[in-house]
């Protein structure tokens, strides 16, 4: 079984990127991510309503780093130290040595390439220094931008799944996409 220790907490960084343990500090950028209607488009959680949605939010992150479970980061460009996204690993399954990655940016930030740069530093950390074997990434089929995302960093449809999800009165579609480490580039 995989062995995790996010202690003392991996701070990463890629060409114009750095990435951070979130802080309570914080709690306005998450908040801003997590109330945004257009980038909760297609996560099925609540809104965050209020700044203590967000530092709740925050605190489960945080303590599930402390517990060794998952890991997230609070996404900076270099020389700000401004939230700009929240991106990691979560539902880690060390019996299978497989973990799922999830992102969301701000929208003054899209189109920038910096997911895309993100995902590739993230999964560098997690093939080579945590030694995952498998990564997923779980996405609405009509998240377009999300799917290309993982398509440039060598992901692999796996499965499509019609109609799984009821969130939001409607059924969505789930595609599962994942990258094995001998295939991570």
């Amino acid at each position: 079984m995989l062995q995790l220790n996010f202690s003392p907490f991996p701070i990463l960084e890629s060409e114009r990127l750095q990435f951070r343990r979130l802080t309570d500090a914080d709690a306005p950028e998450i908040f801003a991510l997590r109330s945004n209607p257009e980038i909760m488009k297609y996560i099925p959680r609540p809104l965050a309503t209020t700044i203590e949605d967000a530092l709740a939010h925050i605190k489960l992150i945080n303590e599930k780093i402390d517990e060794n479970i998952d890991i997230n980061w609070a996404v900076t460009e270099k020389g700000n130290d401004k939230c700009i996204g929240l991106m990691g690993f979560y539902r880690t399954q060390p019996e299978n040595f497989r973990t799922e990655l999830g992102y969301m940016i701000s929208p003054e930030h899209k189109g920038k390439g910096y997911v895309t740069e993100a995902v590739k530093t993230l999964l560098d950390f997690a093939f080579n220094t945590l030694n995952f074997h498998s990564i997923e990434a779980v996405i609405d089929s009509r998240h377009i931008a999300s799917e290309r995302v993982l398509q440039k960093n060598g992901f692999e449809k796996e499965a499509h799944f019609k109609e799984n999800f009821f969130y939001n009165n409607e059924f969505t579609d789930t595609v599962i996409y994942s990258l094995l480490k001998r295939n991570f580039k």
